[in-house]
This record gives C-alpha cells, structure tokens and sequence, in this order.
C-alpha cells in the first residue's frame, strides 16, 4: 500500500542527484537532442568509469578470486560472454514466450499506460466545515513515488472546487487488478478527469522484438535477451567439456539485456535497456540448500563492501505466493532509494531455481544435460549403497543458484549512497559524491598551485607518471579552490598540489575529499601512498 505521508525531501534529494549526475557527465538522457527516447540512458564520461568499476569489482570477486567455500576451498568459477541474440527456441523453453508478461492498463482518455500492478485504488473523502464526510469518488495512483501524498492533493483540489473542507486521507488502498469491471468503471485514472477510462488489465510480453536475415516475417523473428542468464544454461554442457571445472561450480556473466518495460520509471532504476551481473552456480541437489544460504550472505558482503551502509540494506524473503512454480526459495536484497524511503526497493535477487531451467533445455533441444558425477559414485559404493541407489543418485540434473542483479542498478545505488549536500566555505548547499576511494571514477587531480615557477612542469611529470597506475586528472585552470571544488563534486578522493615549497623539499599538498584536510607527502611516495589508500 503507497503511502499517505509527504515525503519531500526524498523527492528533493533524488532530483539533486539527477542533477549534478548529469552536469557533471555521469548520466545523460539517450537521444536527448531530438527528445530523448524513454527507458534508454547513455553513461558520460564519469558515468562509464564509475559503471566500470563497479563491473570489475564483481568481476573480480565473483571469477578471478571467488569467495571460498563452505569448505575451506575457493569456488570454481568461470566466466561467459553469450550473444544477445539467441535462437527463438531458448526463449520458448525458458517460459519467456510464454510467461515473460506484465499487466498493461491504458487510459482511453489520457493515452498514458500503466503497469496494472503499480496500480491502486482507495475512496476520495473530505470532512465538510458542518462535520458531514463526503465522498468525492475513487480514484487510482501509482504505486511508490509518495502515491498516497499525490493522492490526497489531487483531492484536496477537487475539495476546494466544490466548496472545501478537510480532506480525510484514506487507510486502505486496494490494488486495481483485485476490482471486478463493476468498479474499475468507477475509477478515475491518476492522470483523467471522467471516471471509467481505464481499461481492464491485458498481458503485455516484455521482449523486444528483431529479425535475424533479410526477410523480417514470424519465420526470421528473433529476441532481444531479456536476461543474461539463458546463455549461461545453454553453455553449461560445453563449459563442462572444455574445461576442467566439476559440479558444484558457477559460470558468471555481465552483459546487456532489454525489456520492454510498460512503465520505465525513477531515472536508471527501471529502464528498458540495462547491463546485467548475474551467475550461475550449479550444485548436487542434495546440497542446494546449503548454497542457496551461501550466496546470500555472500552478495550481502559483496554490497557492503562498496562502501553501502549496513542500514540502507536489508534482506526481504519471497512469500510463498511470489515464487515460481519451480523455485524453492527466493531472496532480494533491497536498498533504501531516496524514491522509496522510508521503505526499500529491490537491488538483486538470490533465487533457488532448482533443475528447472536445464530440464527444460534438455527436453526442448533434445541434448541431454545431465551430469555424472564420479566423486559422489565412489563415495555411494565406500558406504555400501546398493547398485540401484548408486546409479541413482550419481547421475542428476543440477539444481541452480541464481544471484542476478544490475549494473546500472549498482550505478544508481552508488550514486544516491554517495551523494552528499551540505554549508562549506560559503556555500549554503555544497553538493558532492563521496565515493568510496577504490570505485571513484578519478582517484586523483593534479594541480600546479600557479601557472610559473617550474610548477606546471613538476605537476605534469607526477601526472604522466601516476597515469600509468591510477585514473588521474591534470588540470592547471582556475584557481585552486575551484579545482578542488570540481573534484570534489565529481567524487574524486584527493586532490595533489604542487606548490612553492615542493622545490625546497620536494614534498606535495595532499587534500583530502571528505575532510578537507591537508598533508605534505614525499613527491616520490605519493605512488605509495595513493596504492594504500586506494586498498582500504
């Protein structure tokens, strides 16, 4: 149920992030010189270093050194990179063709169209000046994005036009697709003025649809992927083959994936092209239990370590009426946006997808995709199992743990985590991102304090030499306090000075992002000192 609570400065604070995420070329609207195009995005200059390392952060902890296991042993892990295009088969067996929908709702009266399920409904009521309580009628909002406060102001409009009073907030919204056609013909749309213009909800396939040859008829008709994950499945038999990794092990996959979202929304959370950081682990059934609690309390780390406060995530388990006909368990680790506060919105999911997805696969390409495995036979006969129950057990379909979440999702995430607003140096509201060091797009700028005194020449040897380890800026314009004001706000965590007593002793000003506090460091352990830093 939306909320009936004003929250402002939640709203406040995402539009800031907007903002500054777009003057200072982080995120730029796709296409936006002829409009824009809804539901796309195109990542700036600092957008793209920052999504980079983001992406080879997870890359680095999920394939070149996975955790270790809950044996003491590192996991065996892979990585993938699948074609966006597959053979429109995959998608038929994956359930996508057929399942991959989402309740679509258009306004006869508007032309606007919504997700059916972000929908809710509840009774417009004002108390008049003699105490009578009226009702105005009922009306639909959108879910999330302070509904319910936008509900009782479009009331309280409607209020003051028909002689005003108290408008009494409601306390129970319904959801759109639980009303019978009876009474969606009393809503009013949360964007209409006659009531009955909404339409009952219809299934609305969210794949994007392309042609593979010349020809563009049902016969050449191909998908865009909506998920990395189907590429990963249908590899899983040749990753065996190719390569010496045994059940249980994971193969790991970034990339580009498209949904034809009805309703995109809250600027890079819900678009309709995205990039993807998901993996597959692939274990003995008898063990998935054991890996699916597992991976939760390891992508929770993974978040962590970014540099998120423990208190801006939370675990949220699936109810039994969430799951998939084939999943035994499913979690999300939710993050509180800055749209969603005081609640939390989905960040990434750990599903227990059981042997669904290879069953499938095996049954619609008729390649078998089970595995023997050898380890487990040997045990079986050691304990004495009988020949039947050896056969048995030894040869399965693994079961699969799926951790799946977004990249650009992540860029979101980091960028409301480190948005920062606050009274420096004159400056009523001084906005800045305070990045954790190691993800900052620059890690640090380089200035000659003045333009003379062989101080560009020292500042530019530093740069030319520190370039080789670190994303680095060298900058001689402006004065220092601007240079040190637009690092700042672009989240870069130091900002190295060569001044007029580096050629007395040879030593640096090295300002710090979030203190603003200073240090004269050695010219030629300033290296040093960025790798520790860069470490912690």
């Amino acid at each position: 149920m939306p909320s009936t609570e004003s929250e402002p400065p939640s709203g406040n604070i995402m539009e800031q992030i907007v903002s500054l995420a777009k003057r200072r070329g982080f995120v730029y609207q796709a296409s936006e010189i002829y409009g824009g195009i809804r539901g796309f995005w195109d990542y700036g200059p600092l957008g793209v270093l920052l999504k980079n390392n983001i992406r080879d952060h997870w890359w680095r902890a999920m394939v070149e050194c996975p955790p270790v296991g809950p044996d003491g042993s590192p996991i065996d892990m892979v990585g993938l990179d699948s074609a966006i295009i597959q053979h429109p088969n995959v998608w038929k067996a994956s359930g996508h063709v057929d399942n991959f929908n989402d309740p679509m709702v258009d306004c006869r009266e508007t032309k606007a169209r919504y997700r059916a399920d972000h929908l809710w409904t509840a009774a417009a009521q004002v108390r008049r000046k003699n105490g009578n309580v009226e009702t105005l009628g009922v009306f639909s909002v959108l879910s999330g994005d302070d509904a319910g406060d936008l509900f009782v102001k479009r009331v309280d409009k409607i209020a003051r036009k028909t002689g005003g009073g108290e408008v009494v907030a409601p306390t129970d919204f319904v959801p759109f697709t639980k009303l019978s056609p009876a009474e969606m013909a009393e809503v009013v749309g949360p964007d209409a003025a006659q009531k009955g213009t909404l339409t009952e909800p219809r299934p609305f396939n969210m794949m994007m649809i392309s042609y593979n040859g010349p020809l563009q008829d049902e016969d050449n008709k191909v998908y865009l992927r909506p998920e990395t994950a189907q590429g990963i499945f249908t590899n899983y038999k040749n990753v065996l083959d190719t390569t010496r990794v045994r059940v249980p092990f994971g193969i790991a996959q970034i990339g580009k994936s498209y949904r034809n979202e009805v309703t995109p929304r809250n600027f890079i959370f819900r678009s309709r092209e995205f990039e993807q950081m998901e993996m597959e682990f692939f274990c003995p059934p008898d063990q998935s239990i054991l890996w699916y609690e597992f991976w939760r309390d390891e992508r929770m780390k993974w978040w962590k370590s970014l540099g998120i406060r423990a208190d801006n995530l939370k675990f949220r388990d699936h109810d039994d009426d969430e799951l998939a006909h084939y999943s035994k368990a499913c979690v999300d680790i939710e993050y509180k946006y800055p749209f969603t506060s005081p609640d939390f919105g989905e960040l990434e999911g750990i599903a227990h997808r059981g042997c669904f997805d290879l069953t499938q696969h095996q049954q619609h390409s008729s390649q078998k995709l089970d595995y023997f495995d050898q380890e487990l036979q040997l045990k079986l006969k050691e304990s004495g199992a009988s020949p039947e129950d050896v056969k048995a057990k030894s040869r399965y379909i693994p079961n699969v743990i799926e951790p799946a979440s977004g990249l650009t999702r992540a860029v979101l995430v980091l960028l409301c985590e480190a948005y920062r607003c606050e009274s420096r140096s004159g400056v009523e509201k001084f906005e800045y991102f305070a990045f954790k060091p190691q993800l900052a797009p620059i890690k640090a700028g380089i200035f000659p304090l003045v333009n003379k005194d062989g101080m560009p020449e020292i500042a530019q040897k530093l740069y030319m030499d520190l370039r080789q380890q670190f994303t680095c800026e060298y900058d001689p314009k402006q004065s220092i306090g601007k240079r040190y004001a637009r690092m700042d706000e672009i989240g870069t965590p130091f900002s190295i000075t060569v001044d007029g007593q580096t050629k007395d002793d040879q030593s640096v000003t090295i300002r710090h992002r979030d203190s603003q506090l200073q240090e004269r460091v050695a010219l030629e352990k300033v290296s040093t000192f960025l790798t520790e830093k860069l470490k912690a």
